[in-house]
């Protein structure tokens, strides 16, 4: 996941900086959003295997329910990642990661 953050600041740092004077906050928290569900769907796609799911959510705090929630449904990553996972890979874990807000 890191990498694929590494290869994607400086696309955002760029369109943030080319688009910075547009008046239309509403879009860049649209794309923000957008952003942030599609990398939770990369890292659940990265981790592939119920077992995997569970054991690295746990290990980055999440709840033994909403672990159990997650990993259950293994291969449906689109759906899991805007649901239970938002509460695990957050805005702070991208943050962390060092991927730079639009909005």
């Amino acid at each position: 996941m890191q990498d694929v953050v590494e290869r994607l600041r400086p696309y955002v740092q760029g369109w943030k900086a080319y688009f910075r004077l547009a008046q239309t906050p509403g879009v860049w928290r649209e794309l923000d959003q957008w952003l942030r569900h599609r990398l939770r769907a990369i890292q659940l796609k990265h981790w592939r295997h119920g077992q995997k799911i569970y054991r690295e959510l746990r290990n980055l705090g999440a709840a033994h329910e909403t672990a159990r929630q997650v990993a259950a449904n293994s291969r449906r990553w689109w759906r899991n990642s805007n649901g239970a996972l938002k509460s695990v890979l957050d805005i702070a874990y991208f943050d962390r990661m060092g991927l730079p807000r639009l909005a």
